[in-house]
């Protein structure tokens, strides 16, 4: 009898822990088709727009499955994780639905991802069951999660966005990614430049989109002696400081510099003419 029961209570604890491990294969197979067309398509944040129109199952099989996904109950790495690969599979699949680009508006460059009208703001996807723009993922779900890396790890589909990777987010990795994410931002002239000649510090349109994310995070972690200037200039340099040369920091540390912000690029990040495919 013993045998009996102990049989029957390992078969139910095998019954109820299976859906929740076939759910987790979903999500992970899911991601691995994600990580398969990035690594594919995309390098140094560049992207291969050309060749994943001309193969674009992949693309829209994963941007299809997005709206049928239950997150919402998931740990906040995974959430997290969800929102950057969808958020930058969407921009994927509004430029390569209108690839090639051919734009009249003045006001962008000609091939720029601002040439599709409402791109950001009017064009909606089905996402984790709800209809949502760029823009709202950005503004009321990706700013939930209070962590400003984010509005660095989402590429745009511009040259001045985020470094596009050649990989997905991955829940287990996700703090090392961001990480990367940060560290590669005072190492790109279109996130951070600081120029020791012109007594300058650049710093790109984003941190200013984002001003209150970034001074709310980072503000108060600003060297003492950068206490005179203003929020989002001390959230700026305490976000950068960290990951500079010697030489840098030694800049910063005179205080005696302007803080501007960069012009966001809006031309897009398209390999096709490059050297690309």
């Amino acid at each position: 009898m013993r045998r009996v029961v102990v049989a029957f209570v390992l078969f139910g604890a095998f019954v109820v822990a299976a859906p929740r491990a076939q759910e987790s294969g979903a999500d992970s197979a899911r991601r691995t088709a994600y990580d398969q067309i990035l690594d594919l398509n995309v390098r140094d944040g560049f992207v291969y727009y050309r060749a994943l129109k001309g193969e674009r199952g992949k693309l829209d099989g994963y941007v299809n499955q997005l709206g049928g996904v239950a997150i919402e109950k998931a740990s906040r790495e995974a959430q997290i994780a969800f929102w950057l690969n969808a958020y930058n599979a969407l921009v994927l699949k509004t430029v390569v639905d209108h690839y090639p680009i051919q734009g009249h508006s003045t006001e962008y460059p000609g091939r720029s991802i601002r040439q599709i009208p409402g791109a950001f703001d009017r064009l909606t996807h089905r996402v984790a069951g709800r209809m949502l723009t760029l823009d709202q993922i950005e503004q009321s779900v990706l700013e939930g999660f209070k962590d400003p890396r984010l509005f660095l790890a989402i590429g745009r589909g511009a040259v001045g966005g985020g470094r596009l990777r050649s990989e997905a987010f991955q829940p287990e990795r996700l703090e090392a990614q961001l990480k990367e994410v940060a560290d590669e931002c005072a190492s790109r002239a279109q996130c951070v430049q600081i120029d020791r000649a012109q007594n300058k510090v650049s710093a790109s349109a984003i941190f200013s989109w984002r001003e209150k994310d970034f001074v709310d995070a980072y503000a108060n972690a600003a060297p003492a002696a950068l206490a005179g200037r203003s929020p989002i200039e001390r959230a700026i340099l305490a976000f950068v400081e960290p990951r500079l040369l010697t030489t840098e920091k030694d800049f910063l540390a005179k205080n005696q510099f302007q803080v501007t912000y960069s012009p966001f690029d809006w031309t897009l990040n398209d390999l096709t003419g490059r050297g690309g495919r």
